[in-house]
């Protein structure tokens, strides 16, 4: 689908990044079609899996998280099973808001909202050190969110 993505799906797309509340007829209005057109494209675009979900953007510090980490961790051993059992566990931990399998010295970066720094090093020491086949964490903090909104950018087509 995203090769077949043409200039209406993709105000679509920016539309919807911006605002997933508007309606239909707000969206249509947005790209110039009429409300069934409109309809039918952005279930075109969900059922593609171009669309993923509609979600809320929550305020961490509005709900008492006034710290986020990134935690880089190194395993001890690589094998596909270990691997398995730690990602699982991740999924099992609200705190742990994103978790990316990278290349380099660590194999995973996680992003972690605390309360303070007490209650991160507590949540560090009973919680991340625990995990399965942490080898090493190194954790840095968050001075500020400098772009917080996460948009992923709409091109269009190359040539």
């Amino acid at each position: 689908m995203p090769a077949g993505l043409d200039r209406i799906d993709r105000a679509l797309l920016i539309a919807l990044q911006d605002n997933a509340r508007l309606t239909t007829a707000e969206l249509a209005d947005s790209v110039a079609l009429t409300t069934s057109p409109c309809w039918r494209r952005v279930k075109l675009l969900e059922e593609s899996a171009v669309i993923t979900g509609y979600q809320a953007i929550l305020s961490p510090k509005a709900l008492g998280y006034g710290v986020t980490a990134f935690v880089s961790v190194m395993m001890e051993s690589h094998s596909q099973e270990t691997a398995r059992a730690f990602e699982q566990r991740l999924l099992e931990i609200p705190q742990i808001i994103a978790c990316h399998n990278v290349s380099g010295r660590y194999d995973f970066l996680l992003e972690i909202l605390a309360k303070d720094l007490e209650s991160f090093g507590e949540f560090a020491r009973e919680v991340l050190q625990t995990l399965p086949a942490v080898k090493e964490i190194y954790s840095s903090f968050s001075f500020k969110s400098v772009k917080p909104a996460r948009l992923i950018p709409v091109l269009p087509p190359a040539g």
